[in-house]
């Protein structure tokens, strides 16, 4: 079945009903919708209006402030600071629900800040155009909007106008439809009247190739015809396709990764308190004062900046994305691109140019020939009516200023005779033009049909009886150019048939086979270059296209992809989610798809990979709602651009390279954040455990800890403007809990060592020994533990040496600098006796750079020997 699912997302019922009425005679669908070719009468609309609403589809609506709001707080940590504030405010420690407040405030702001701006620039990339189509009503035509049209309204269709609802078609004159927003056939198709008693052969997988359906998204390029409205609005295939397009997103790599992330560390702080609390109670015989130590304590556990540095982050990554025309929707987009190891697109206008070209113009033996072009030229200059894209493709080619010499030689002064129009049976279109001198009829169209209405081949430069030999050899030429990925036409002439101005069909005879025509949609000038580029970057790039294998195969090759096998839409509808699952991996090229097939086919890759999908029609919009990123272009259609979460304002896989390193930096800039949270966190409770079993004294009081992780959490702000390291943005960075846990059991108790030398200092040297003395000795603490993870950053940032390998960017140097003067500012300032803070003796001047310096130095020692890896 077409469309189904395990939902049923895209039901079989509609293309079975479809297919049914696809079977029927124009007579029977008109009886059967109950209306005539004059069309519906005004009654009869409106009640037919109040039956099946409005022909429109629906699409999400913009979230308002409020629930980007209420979002913006629906964070694990953010959810444990408002736990722990409102915890504080109730038992009276107004000072710590302050700061914990201040701390909320700032992350929520800021990711609700980029959100609705990010919103905006969406809303403003969104067209809105009242499209109309001509429908006639009581006998009478007239342009109205398409939202207005119901089953039974006859419709007219000329060149340029748009299908707006699945119709059945009563009347046509070479007509072609432009079916690629739906199907990624990049070729135009022709629909033509009668019913299509051949179908049952077929799978309903061949539903848009039916020649008298017509859907809702397509467009007409060149004809001319009537049809009957017979779905419209949600009921349309289009419809569905929407209600896919506009699901909500699934949890992506970002949600999933973080979740992780966010869960190891509020399970560290679960444990640490609990022992932290129990053994102050005991040693210290003060309940109320171990609680509100131990909420202090999980505040500092709590990396409560995670969500307001991972969201600066992405809004900074955002915000330099803009700049080099990318507009990011949603936020967590910007590091999914960053983990993006698996690009699939579509081929049409993404690797190719979307523009059927002329690439060769052959004699029977294979050979470039200029009077095939003419007689090419002829046929498609001169015949009636709007041009297709290959007729327009050849006149194109002639009239271009370097082929104005080969052209030269064409007949003069030619004035057209007759033409026998295309018709889907003949498969030709033939024209007769005339000079002073000669009469041409030539034909143009399907190689198969032109070479049988032929006798007679100009071979090597005279005319031959066409023989089974060089028939023979004629077929193989045409399968090797399919084999390119070309479209074939084939070129026959006479000269001279007969003086009468009128021609039949019967006069296309013994006619003389001349060369063939290749076209192409060429591959765009950057797609090598940009593929090799995301493979440098270990991405690899799948096409998924409704187009076929043969041409896919071609441009495959063109761009660099692998293209030594492909498999189509009617395999992959036999295969188990399984047997998929084995070949998804080993194969680059899927050919045929629906829209569903591609989703699927995604859905399975997201098992082992971080998936983007590109792509801008509208049989593309379930694939980018299921992908971890969703890319389409500002000028795709809105239902498209609903679902997508990065939108190109240049459609060019060369913006995307610059989108995936983006999202990489972002990576690594985070996890420099939560490695240095994770290991002095841990340290940090590692050395409160152990001063609170010896120590007749806090450490440091609840309120010096919140205000030196405000501090410390202001320095880390800076982190989003920070250089990263070329070598670490080579590779794919998806969200990983693995080897955190082993870099916190490694350097927090290296910060641990530190702060039991310094509690020896104290104690020891500077005889902060009694709870009389506890100020200076939690002071003593302070200042060595702001000023070692302020700095630490430098070592834990790169792997390479710090601050002469590896310089940081000035925002981060700056930052640290400030953070540190502002803890000097707090022990020495004014507002030193409010936390609690005591002058220093000299001597401690002496020990705090020692002590510093050292502790940066293992550190860089420890990295390099344990070989760590920073993410």
């Amino acid at each position: 079945m077409l469309f189904s699912t395990k939902k049923g997302a895209i039901t079989q019922s509609k293309t079975e009903a479809l297919l049914a009425d696809s079977r029927v005679t124009p007579e029977e669908i008109l009886n059967k919708l109950h209306t005539t070719t004059a069309g519906l009468s005004a009654d009869e609309v409106e009640k037919r209006q109040d039956q099946y609403g409005l022909n429109q589809v629906v699409v999400n609506a913009e979230a308002s402030r409020w629930q980007i709001l209420g979002q913006s707080f629906l964070d694990p940590f953010v959810i444990v600071l408002i736990a722990l504030a409102v915890v504080s405010a109730l038992t009276a420690d107004y000072d710590g629900a302050i700061v914990m407040s201040m701390m909320i405030l700032l992350s929520v702001v800021l990711r609700f800040t980029q959100e609705v701006r990010s919103q905006k620039a969406s809303q403003a990339l969104k067209k809105m155009i009242a499209n109309t189509c001509a429908v006639t009503r009581e006998g009478f035509t007239a342009e109205r909007p398409m939202t207005e049209v119901v089953p039974g309204d006859i419709i007219q269709l000329q060149t340029g106008d748009l299908i707006p609802a699945d119709a059945y078609l009563l009347t046509a004159k070479d007509l072609f439809l432009n079916q690629s927003s739906i199907t990624g056939e990049s070729m135009p198709v022709e629909k033509f009247v009668g019913a299509d008693r051949q179908n049952d052969a077929a799978t309903d997988q061949q539903i848009f190739d039916h020649p008298n359906l017509l859907f809702m998204g397509t467009d007409v390029i060149s004809g001319a015809g009537q049809a009957v409205i017979l779905k419209t609005g949600r009921e349309t295939l289009f419809g569905d396709l929407a209600k896919l397009a506009t699901a909500k997103r699934g949890d992506t790599q970002f949600d999933r990764g973080l979740r992780h992330i966010s869960k190891l560390l509020i399970i560290m702080m679960c444990v640490l308190v609990p022992i932290v609390f129990a053994i102050n109670a005991i040693t210290k015989g003060d309940l109320t004062q171990a609680f509100f130590f131990a909420v202090a304590i999980a505040v500092g556990l709590t990396p409560e900046m995670l969500p307001m540095v991972v969201n600066s982050n992405l809004a900074k990554g955002a915000t330099t994305l803009a700049k080099k025309k990318v507009i990011v929707k949603e936020l967590r987009a910007v590091q999914n691109l960053g983990a993006v190891d698996v690009l699939c697109t579509d081929k049409t206008g993404t690797l190719t140019q979307d523009q059927i070209t002329l690439m060769s113009h052959l004699d029977p033996q294979g050979e470039n020939d200029q009077e095939v072009l003419h007689l090419a030229y002829m046929n498609s200059n001169y015949q009636t009516g709007w041009k297709n894209l290959l007729d327009q493709a050849v006149i194109d080619y002639g009239n271009l200023p370097n082929h104005q010499a080969m052209m030269a030689s064409l007949p003069a002064d030619l004035q057209k005779v007759d033409e026998i129009p295309f018709d889907f049976n003949r498969r030709r279109l033939t024209v007769v033009v005339k000079n002073d001198q000669h009469q041409w009829m030539v034909t143009k169209g399907a190689f198969e049909e032109v070479l049988g209405i032929c006798n007679r081949v100009r071979w090597n430069g005279s005319i031959q009886k066409l023989t089974p030999k060089i028939k023979q050899q004629l077929i193989e030429l045409n399968q090797q150019l399919n084999d390119q990925g070309m479209r074939i036409l084939g070129i026959a002439y006479r000269i001279d048939v007969h003086e009468q101005a009128t021609y039949e069909v019967g006069d296309e005879n013994g006619m003389v086979f001349a060369g063939l025509m290749g076209f192409l949609d060429p591959e765009k000038a950057s797609a090598a270059q940009a593929v090799q580029l995301l493979q440098n970057h270990h991405v690899t790039v799948k096409i998924l296209t409704g187009d076929n294998g043969t041409i896919t195969q071609h441009v495959a090759g063109k761009v660099g992809i692998k293209n030594d096998r492909f498999y189509e839409g009617r395999q992959i509808a036999e295969m188990t989610d399984e047997e998929i699952d084995q070949i998804v991996d080993d194969c680059d090229l899927f050919v045929k798809l629906n829209p569903v097939q591609k989703a699927r086919l995604i859905k399975i890759l997201q098992e082992k990979h971080t998936v983007a999908y590109m792509g801008d029609g509208i049989n593309d919009a379930p694939a980018l709602r299921q992908a971890d990123v969703g890319i389409s272009v500002d000028n795709a259609a809105d239902v498209t651009k609903e679902a997508s979460s990065v939108i190109l304002l240049e459609k060019s896989l060369l913006v995307l390279e610059d989108g995936i390193i983006e999202g990489r930096t972002v990576y690594r800039n985070t996890m420099k954040y939560i490695r240095m949270t994770i290991a002095s966190n841990f340290g940090n409770s590692l050395s409160v455990l152990l001063a609170s079993i010896f120590l007749p004294f806090l450490p440091m009081l609840s309120l010096q800890i919140l205000v030196q992780n405000l501090i410390y959490d202001f320095a880390q702000m800076s982190l989003p403007w920070d250089h990263v390291d070329r070598q670490t943005l080579l590779k794919p960075t998806p969200w990983r809990t693995k080897g955190l846990l082993r870099f916190a059991l490694i350097f927090g108790p290296v910060s641990s060592i530190f702060d039991l030398i310094t509690f020896a200092f104290m104690w020891f040297v500077l005889h902060a020994d009694v709870a009389s003395r506890a100020g200076l000795f939690q002071t003593g603490w302070f200042l060595v533990g702001l000023i070692t993870q302020s700095l630490v950053v430098f070592v834990y940032r790169t792997t390479r040496v710090p601050f002469f390998k590896s310089k940081s960017s000035w925002q981060v140097i700056s930052a640290t600098v400030g953070a540190i003067l502002l803890g000097f500012f707090m022990v020495f300032g004014p507002l030193q006796h409010t936390f609690g803070f005591e002058n220093l003796p000299a001597l401690y001047w002496l020990f705090l750079p020692a002590v510093v310096i050292c502790y940066l130095v293992l550190s860089d020692v420890l990295k390099k020997l344990l070989k760590v890896k920073l993410n």
